[in-house]
């Protein structure tokens, strides 16, 4: 196996390396469950689930952990819009955890070994911060205790930036009580009685803290693969490298992987500008196999400028590929599927860097000649189905059903036309149109 990956912490395609033979530590950062996934959430799971199999494959023993950041701003604000009490935020990251977990199911990505939740781990986040202050890293200030960036010379270097040239801005909080503005929250007061009690008082932990203490409580202080979006390298990924190797003195993550955004209309995707897709959303008109499909078509580095009418023509390749592979097709096992040279060239793509568009390129090419070959096209399905993890199974047809989701589309638009917002109205009128729902106008 000579598997390379582009690691973010060099900025260059290297080959991977383990800490320990045979095993790989892998650590994804997990969704905030506060609403229903997107599709750049899909994007992140599919491609770090295609990884999960293909080091599978390959024969390592892998550790892989997901979190969910069960506790956070979001969650306490989307608490108090519903029920007027933010202390309900753990029924709110219940109903989109389980969202989640049905739609990460309809794009058949394999269970973590871990999927632990934040809630459940504040003793050990408690600790680490704890550990922390006794490393002259961080420091408390009424109950409040932040990390100090610059006791931590190195930080930057993921996201290749400067201590010198980053300033108090957008992504960092201003607070006056901290000795620099570049400090970050580890544990955040809360008034007496809510949250958890800690040697601080009564409080909540801070978003990066968070993974630091999971992955070191699941995957211990050194792992060999972190990854997750690129939105997350800063200050994230950057603020975790800072806490655990702060603490332990040690590399932290090996290799670091991201994938790009997916952008609509070349830009990201913006609730308010209405150019939001759900994955459930996207369900509703798409197979979730025709949306792992059309993950896969693209190189995970590259940003992926969604649209329904890609996903229309990518869906027509994916049923023509579920005809061919529909035939009955003589069993085989590991050793034939190893062996067989269509999976050989498809796998020599994956290899470098998950170059699953070249590797797609490999099986196109390849299938009149597969299709002669029952034994050769069942080796190639085997793969297909266990590390691209596609179903192949023939799509049924779609029933256009009035979800509660296409209902709240309906209910903005009809808000933007009182409003006038007629940009805005268009936008979500395109947005049902690509969806198959035609909205019906009635005179403002």
């Amino acid at each position: 196996m000579t598997m390379k990956i582009t690691n973010t912490l060099s900025g260059k395609k290297e080959a991977l390396t383990t800490l320990q033979s045979n095993k790989v530590k892998l650590y994804v950062c997990g969704v905030t469950p506060y609403d229903y996934a997107h599709i750049g959430h899909g994007r992140v799971y599919v491609t770090f689930d295609v990884l999960y199999r293909l080091l599978k494959y390959f024969g390592f023993d892998v550790i892989y952990c997901r979190n969910f950041t069960d506790i956070d701003d979001k969650l306490l604000s989307r608490a108090e819009k519903e029920f007027g009490d933010q202390m309900r935020y753990k029924e709110i990251a219940q109903r989109y955890i389980d969202a989640f977990g049905q739609d990460i199911k309809n794009l058949n990505c394999l269970q973590p070994s871990y999927e632990p939740r934040v809630t459940e781990t504040i003793p050990e986040i408690i600790a680490f911060v704890q550990g922390l202050i006794a490393a002259g890293k961080a420091y408390e200030v009424e109950g409040d205790v932040y990390y100090s960036v610059r006791s931590f010379p190195s930080y930057g270097k993921l996201s290749k930036r400067n201590i010198d040239d980053l300033c108090a801005g957008a992504r960092v909080e201003i607070d006056e009580r901290k000795r620099d503005p570049l400090d970050f929250a580890l544990w955040k007061s809360e008034k007496e009685g809510t949250f958890w009690q800690s040697p601080w008082g009564f409080g909540r932990p801070g978003w990066h803290i968070e993974c630091s203490a999971m992955a070191e409580k699941f995957l211990g202080p050194q792992i060999d693969l972190h990854a997750g979006g690129m939105d997350l390298i800063f200050p994230h990924h950057e603020n975790e490298i800072a806490q655990s190797e702060g603490l332990h003195g040690k590399t932290f993550a090996q290799f670091w992987m991201h994938n790009a955004f997916v952008r609509i209309n070349q830009e990201k995707m913006s609730k308010s500008l209405g150019n939001f897709f759900t994955l459930r959303d996207v369900f509703l008109k798409f197979d979730p196999m025709v949306v792992r499909f059309y993950y896969l078509n693209h190189y995970y580095r590259a940003p992926l400028d969604f649209s329904f009418e890609d996903l229309e023509m990518v869906q027509k390749s994916y049923q023509r590929l579920c005809k061919i592979f529909a035939h009955q097709l003589p069993s085989v096992d590991l050793v034939i599927v190893k062996s067989n040279q269509t999976v050989k060239a498809m796998l020599a793509f994956l290899e470098d860097d998950l170059n699953t568009p070249g590797m797609l390129g490999v099986l196109f090419e390849n299938l009149p000649s597969l299709q002669k070959d029952p034994i050769a096209l069942a080796a190639v399905k085997y793969f297909m189905q266990h590390v691209l993890g596609l179903s192949l199974q023939p799509l049924p047809e779609k029933e256009l059903v009035i979800t509660e989701e296409i209902q709240e589309l309906l209910k903005a638009r009809d808000e933007a036309r009182k409003n006038k917002e007629w940009t805005k109205a268009d936008v979500l009128r395109d947005k049902l149109k690509a969806l198959g729902y035609e909205a019906q106008d009635k005179k403002v």
